[in-house]
């Protein structure tokens, strides 16, 4: 290993030492360092770095510490080079603006790669598109990496980013590396994340998820930057290589595509991993509620988009008495212990939400969150240095000045948008208000109450509760959003997110299934199931339900079937609530209980027949059988209403 010391002419700054690794099949590499010690490194992170640093040919390598000096220097180039803007009205927050063509997570050009592509997606029927997963073959994906990555990082610096996903240490918690050069990430993968040099001590004996991202503009630069942001809209690829544990992402900075950590790691390469361990890692956020008793429970949930789960999360009770905190927004990785219960950690660190449509009314504990040291991407700003997106109209002086995240001005009231729709604020969990004092403890939260939920307008009730486990794996499985159509007469469209993880899916989804029924066993405490609907319509298109914080309402209910209080009817889709068993005193609502609990035959046997359908196409020969005998079992019960 030699050591000496060398001038960067590409970006004007000094490398600390120059490194040399012996890498199998690759002999020796030599790498720059910017800063940090590359020899005190475990030797398998030394070689992780090596050999992507050959691959990349950054002009050098900065270990991060996540330290606050390290991300106040990063957060001074940035707003010196003009991809931050200092939101004067707040306390340390900042915004940037992306380039228009990366602004959202690219489906369709997300994969997952193994040997057997049944091993990743089920048996579609033929002529079916799947959408639980997407799958390339290792030949395809190798071609289109190889034109990408190679001298992808020229003229830039490698950041390496040790992070952690929950505490560090934790028995539940795993850790990552991810190599990228971008300083943006940088900065989010540490509110996001818990970035730290202690993890290389961990490393020692632990191993990493290997995370790799270049945002695709070595230099010199071809493609015209906008916003100060280089991406590579076109050649943008993220794939996933769960036997690996390794994760390539190439063309883009924005969000998931970008922070490794998030749904790439702790969802699709994750619940690979949980299901090799015995585990479940979840889209589901995190809460907990006291009733004015005392008691506390915790509820895991799981909601398709523009569904409410930050919402839910951090849920302001018009009960009183009531106490709502939140262990997590998003994510949650649960396994039983040795009591038999199913415990579950949050592991990020921060919450990445969508920004247009909160406010406070739907949500005061998210806005008074992101008054502190928040990272926001493509919202407006006020004249006077604050943030505006879509929802916030009653918040702001109608004729201050706006500028879009288009960098246009423009007024409230004025033709288009201020924010862009997928618009975001990242922040750390620990910014909260409500944030539970449990929210980092190691062994995670017991959980008694897994809830799915979707926008249904018509015939769902407002909940209910499912008959068994194996009937409430069924209902997650079936979970889907309806909306109506904008044009007249096109009827009602659905979108299927079993367990809200379309999106996220890291193996076959058959074999997920029948991962979340084996965990029923003897001797545990299984979670009780329930759905919840807060968005059924009437007749005229108004809410039968007036929802945000008089949910808790619905949750009271839930607490006291899970505490074994007989206030329910059997239905055919389970069991609803007897009538006049939610608290609904001081409501300030008019709620039509027939109706919004009602069950339309039609509607439900139409629904049931749809999502048979949609079982048999996308899941197929994959399907457990033991919620194959669910579908026919609740169908029949349906037929016979």
């Amino acid at each position: 290993m030699s050591s000496r010391v060398r001038y960067d002419s590409v970006r004007g700054c000094e490398i600390a030492s120059v490194a040399e690794v012996n890498v199998p099949e690759q002999g020796h590499i030599g790498i720059n360092v910017v800063k940090g010690d590359f020899d005190a490194l475990p030797y398998k992170v030394q070689s992780f770095i090596a050999e992507n640093v050959k691959l990349c040919r950054p002009t050098g390598v900065y270990l991060c510490d996540g330290s606050e000096e390290e991300a106040e220097e990063m957060t001074d180039k940035l707003v010196s080079r003009g991809m931050l803007t200092k939101l004067d009205k707040l306390d340390n927050c900042y915004l940037c603006r992306t380039d228009p063509a990366d602004v959202a997570r690219v489906e369709n050009k997300t994969f997952i790669i193994t040997d057997d592509k049944y091993s990743t997606v089920p048996h579609v029927k033929e002529g079916v598109k799947g959408i639980i997963g997407q799958w390339t073959s290792r030949d395809a994906v190798a071609e289109q990496l190889n034109e990408r990555f190679p001298g992808c990082m020229k003229g830039r610096v490698m950041y390496v980013i040790p992070f952690s996903m929950g505490p560090i240490g934790g028995p539940l918690s795993k850790i990552g590396v991810q190599l990228t050069d971008c300083t943006y990430v940088v900065l989010s993968m540490r509110v996001m994340t818990r970035m730290s040099p202690v993890i290389w001590d961990e490393l020692h004996t632990a191993d990493f998820v290997q995370c790799i991202h270049s945002i695709g503009a070595p230099r010199p630069i071809e493609r015209k930057v906008i916003n100060h942001w280089p991406c590579n809209p076109d050649k943008i690829l993220i794939t996933h290589f769960p036997d690996e544990r390794r994760i390539m992402s190439y063309g883009s900075a924005y969000g998931g595509n970008s922070l490794l950590g998030k749904k790439c790691f702790a969802l699709r390469i994750a619940s690979r991993i949980a299901r090799d361990e015995g585990w479940l890692a979840e889209h589901m956020l995190i809460m907990s509620v006291t009733n004015p008793e005392g008691e506390e429970k915790f509820i895991a949930a799981a909601f398709p988009s523009a569904c409410g789960k930050t919402n839910m999360a951090m849920l302001t009770s018009s009960l009183p008495g009531w106490k709502v905190q939140c262990v997590g927004d998003d994510i949650a990785w649960m396994r039983f212990g040795d009591d038999g219960r199913l415990y579950a950690i949050n592991p990020e660190a921060g919450f990445f939400g969508v920004a247009p449509g909160t406010n406070s009314k739907t949500n005061p504990i998210a806005m008074k969150t992101v008054q502190r040291n928040t990272i926001f991407t493509n919202v407006g700003m006020t004249d006077d240095g604050n943030v505006f997106w879509e929802g916030m109209e009653k918040e702001v002086d109608a004729n201050v000045g706006i500028t879009t995240w288009l960098g246009e001005a423009w007024r409230v009231g004025q033709p288009g948008k201020a924010a862009h729709p997928n618009s975001r604020f990242c922040t750390p969990a620990a910014e909260c208000p409500i944030i539970h004092p449990k929210w980092e403890h190691p062994q995670g939260v017991p959980i008694d109450a897994i809830v799915f939920g979707g926008r249904r307008p018509t015939g769902v009730p407002l909940v209910l509760e499912a008959f068994s486990w194996e009937h409430g794996v069924l209902l997650g499985a079936a979970l889907k959003s309806e909306a109506t159509a904008a044009a007249e007469f096109r009827g009602r469209e659905i979108m299927h997110d079993p367990m809200a993880m379309r999106p996220f899916m890291g193996y076959n989804f058959g074999a997920y299934l029948e991962h979340w029924l084996s965990m029923e066993r003897d001797g545990r405490q299984m979670p009780r199931i329930f759905h919840v609907n807060w968005f059924r319509l009437d007749d005229a298109g108004r809410f039968l339900w007036p929802g945000f914080g008089e949910n808790i309402r619905v949750i009271d209910w839930m607490c006291r079937r899970l505490n074994g209080d007989d206030i329910a009817v059997t239905t055919p889709v389970g069991f609803i609530p007897a009538k006049g068993s939610i608290n609904l005193s001081g409501i300030g609502a008019k709620v039509d209980w027939e109706e919004l609990f009602s069950l339309p035959k039609d509607y439900w046997c139409e629904d049931m027949a749809e999502t048979r359908q949609f079982l048999d196409e996308q899941v197929g020969c994959d399907l457990p059988a033991a919620l194959a005998r669910q579908l026919d079992e609740q169908q029949a019960r349906v037929v016979s209403m």
